[in-house]
């Protein structure tokens, strides 16, 4: 029985995991872990990162057994579109305030797709704005200033 991993999808999506749970303690291993009780800064990062770790062995054990390949060809598109809708965002959260920072970043993860549909798009992310704002900004306090200035 030959290994393949190269190309099966369970045993990267497992890898993946296991990248970002270990990348995730050791930035926490900075942060005081505290109890279960008094949680400190890193606590909840470490346990994350453990859990990330855990399910990622789980998915590489089955992606070895199962061996189910990579279908279907990567986007571009999405590619390039995705990780600059995340950068926008933070940057626009700093200079723009929350409003137009979160407009950006539902408008251009929906770039992303070959079934863009303006109209449909604006609305979805003038309504998901409307409910993160309501969620976040109102109902949780959060200190994010709805536009620059306010």
């Amino acid at each position: 029985m030959q290994l393949e991993f190269r190309d099966n999808k369970d045993v990267w999506a497992g890898a993946m995991l296991i990248v970002t749970g270990t990348t995730a303690i050791v930035v926490a291993s900075n942060y005081t872990f505290g109890t279960s009780l008094r949680m400190g800064p890193g606590y909840f990062p470490s346990v994350l990162g453990g859990l990330l770790i855990l399910f990622g062995l789980y998915l590489v054990a089955v992606g070895l057994k199962r061996n189910e390949k990579i279908e279907g060809s990567w986007s571009l598109r999405a590619l390039v579109v995705l990780p600059l809708s995340l950068v926008l965002f933070g940057l626009l959260m700093e200079h723009a305030g929350f409003v137009p920072a979160l407009m950006v970043l539902i408008v251009g993860s929906a770039l992303a797709s070959s079934e863009f549909k303006l109209v449909e798009v604006l609305a979805l992310a003038a309504g998901l704005t409307a409910f993160a704002v309501a969620l976040f900004i109102y109902g949780l306090g959060l200190p994010y200033p709805l536009f620059a200035g306010w």
